[in-house]
């Protein structure tokens, strides 16, 4: 079943289009990764069936820009993932004194990304592949049906990296991310999508694609 579909639709910021007549859709199940040069407008589609899936559905965010609080402790910053399940008393007393049911469940999937030791930890005192992991931490601890993400393991190394993809996989049923390492992205898609210069080039199974073919996105 079809989770979101664009139907012919141009894509973009105020008046500036950045993606031109694009159909899309994502059905449950699939692992979508975007590849393409940086500008391309991997995000901008990444935005659109975020926009799209969200009022209906469930779903894990991880910007590129990691969307953290730096004041904040790592612990603080994960237990965002979960705001709008409680109002706002509720999330402001927690925040104050965390309740130990969620301290507990918080570790747990620190120590998944491995940033156990990290918990109380402010996010400003951690290097850029420590505060992605929170990142994904915090995509973790909301969970649901549906992982979106912008370059999610971009600044880590290519082991952490198939690890934490592993991690994504097997915690959510249905994803769409943006990967520039085209050797992650192939182990871990059911389908690629190539964008370039504001078009989608392909779309098709991993196994249907050749290397060049993939490498004619970042030519030029």
């Amino acid at each position: 079943m079809s989770l979101t579909i664009l139907d012919n639709e141009t894509l973009g910021y105020g008046r500036t289009a950045v993606l031109s007549e694009v159909s899309f859709a994502l059905a449950e199940g699939e692992r979508v990764v975007l590849l393409g040069r940086s500008g391309a407008g991997k995000s901008t589609l990444l935005n659109a069936v975020h926009d799209r899936l969200a009022p209906a559905h469930r779903v894990a965010l991880v910007p590129q820009d990691h969307a953290l609080v730096p004041q904040l402790s790592v612990l603080r910053n994960v237990l965002m993932g979960r705001l709008d399940d409680h109002g706002a008393l509720y999330n402001l007393t927690n925040l104050l004194r965390v309740r130990a049911g969620d301290r507990a469940g918080v570790a747990e999937v620190l120590e998944a990304v491995g940033l156990g030791p990290e918990i109380d930890r402010p996010v400003h005192a951690l290097s850029g592949g420590q505060r992605q992991r929170v990142a994904l931490a915090r995509a973790w601890w909301r969970g649901g049906p549906v992982l979106i993400g912008d370059e999610p393991v971009s600044a880590v190394d290519e082991t952490q990296a198939g690890v934490l993809l592993e991690q994504a996989r097997s915690r959510f049923p249905t994803a769409m991310l943006a990967l520039h390492d085209v050797g992650l992205a192939r182990r871990f898609a059911t389908r690629l999508v190539g964008i370039r210069r504001g078009a989608i080039l392909f779309d098709a199974a991993p196994e249907d694609l050749s290397d060049a073919e993939i490498a004619a996105l970042y030519a030029g």
